[in-house]
């Protein structure tokens, strides 16, 4: 039984032998080449989040200040932290995507085995 806690109020989901997967992935649009930056498998979808907010705070250390500034936004919006591990403990897939042309980061998360 996986129960989540959220400012939304509690939810309890049963399932069975559910990890998520976390990828995070670099497009260059120009050559459409995909470069995977890292992948992980989390235990719950509270890690699962926190995997992807460490890879993007990396990703944000990589990019000028300037370009930076969409990803510092998103790993401080409290409302979509909710959202996604919402999102997550429902059974959903999660990503996100930063968009610093000529390159996309897409950090992802999804649940895996048998959802009952």
């Amino acid at each position: 039984m996986l129960t989540y806690i959220g400012t939304r109020g509690r939810r309890t989901l049963h399932t069975r032998s559910v990890e998520f997967w976390c990828e995070a992935i670099a497009y260059e649009l120009p050559t459409g080449r995909a470069f995977w930056l890292g992948t992980h498998r989390a235990t719950t979808p509270r890690l699962a989040l926190r995997w992807l907010h460490h890879r993007a705070r990396q990703i944000a250390e990589q990019l000028d200040p300037h370009q930076a500034r969409p990803v510092r936004a998103w790993l401080h919006d409290r409302s979509e932290r909710e959202d996604a591990l919402h999102q997550l403990a429902a059974g959903g897939l999660y990503s996100h995507t930063v968009h610093e042309p000529p390159v996309h980061y897409l950090l992802t998360a999804r649940p895996t085995g048998d959802h009952s």
